[in-house]
């Protein structure tokens, strides 16, 4: 399969990178890693994204051509005539581009891959390199590069990539997921000239005086820990949001803080949006979250980390999920 990539990057001369919707930092990372890269061995990528980055990833994106999804129609239009490559970063289903996204990625007529690490790849694409025991899509990013013997071509700006997107989908290197291996890559990339202590400031340091407020609001008075299980959730209406002026991004990471509490072990937020819920999933030790997720709450995930969506109000979404909740206890 290797070789397979290896041939096809090759061929290709204007390749199109994607990635899904509400992109995150291994999102970001991969994408952006890949997008170097390529550029690196002179081909002429182009990023598109379904939709904005929060603030703090958009830095990331300054050397970068990218557009977002509906903004610039006719750029990716004329792009599409003239690529035979498209690939599709830390998603394993068309769908999680979103519902306006997703046409154009089943659609396109050339050649797709596949680089992820999710459980459970849906069969949309040509070439399909899914490990689903890397800890991220931006290690495997690397893992690829080092096996097509291509790693003399990474640089700085490949560095900065993959290690934002090793540390943020691993919780800063603590999950269960990272291993000798990761360690391994991120001292290479240390060696190359990543300056991994700006890449952590720039993603943890970067807080709002609203974005604070809003967590502290959100911890002390929206956490409630179960009577019965070792649960804790945090919700947050689109009134709750408004009030503290949300921006994207500003609740990422709010699970892990439910989760790091003595003696829970199982982590559940509820975002409300105006046309549904977002649930996030965390867990530890022998609880695993990305099944309840995928057969109640339309996601899925990691054992341990997942995602889920309910078209319901926030009400009707906290007391289904509290009726089922003892489905991840058993």
């Amino acid at each position: 399969m290797i070789q397979s990539l290896k041939q096809a990057i090759l061929d290709c001369q204007n390749p199109i990178i994607s990635t899904h919707k509400g992109p995150d930092g291994d999102a970001i990372g991969s994408s952006v890693g890949l997008y170097h890269f390529l550029k690196n061995i002179g081909k002429k990528p182009l990023l598109i994204l379904p939709d904005e980055p929060a603030s703090f990833l958009k830095p990331f994106l300054t050397e970068v051509d990218y557009v977002v999804f509906d903004s610039d129609d006719s750029k990716i239009q004329e792009f599409t005539l003239n690529s035979n490559l498209l690939f599709c970063l830390d998603y394993n289903s068309a769908d999680r581009v979103g519902s306006k996204m997703e046409p154009f990625i089943r659609s396109f007529s050339a050649a797709k891959v596949m680089i992820d690490h999710h459980p459970n790849p849906e069969p949309f694409c040509d070439i399909t390199i899914s490990r689903t025991e890397v800890c991220s899509t931006a290690q495997l990013i690397y893992q690829c590069i080092g096996e097509m013997e291509m790693l003399e071509y990474l640089n700085v700006a490949i560095g900065n990539a993959i290690y934002l997107g090793i540390m943020t989908d691993t919780g800063s290197f603590r999950y269960p997921s990272v291993d000798k291996q990761t360690h391994l890559i991120l001292a290479h990339l240390i060696e190359i000239g990543v300056k991994h202590h700006e890449i952590h400031e720039a993603i943890y340091d970067a807080n709002t005086v609203d974005r604070l407020q809003l967590r502290g609001y959100a911890i002390a008075e929206k956490l409630e820990l179960h009577p019965s299980y070792p649960l804790g959730v945090i919700s947050l209406s689109v009134e709750e949001q408004d009030r503290f002026h949300y921006k994207k991004g500003d609740t990422e990471g709010l699970v892990n803080v439910i989760l790091s509490i003595e003696g829970i072990s199982v982590a559940v937020f509820f975002k409300e949006e105006p046309d549904g819920v977002k649930l996030s999933f965390r867990s530890k030790g022998s609880y695993f979250v990305n099944e309840f997720a995928a057969k109640y709450f339309s996601g899925g995930g990691h054992k341990y980390a997942a995602g889920g969506y309910s078209s319901s109000n926030l009400s009707v979404t906290m007391s289904r999920f509290h009726t089922l909740v003892g489905e991840l206890f058993k």
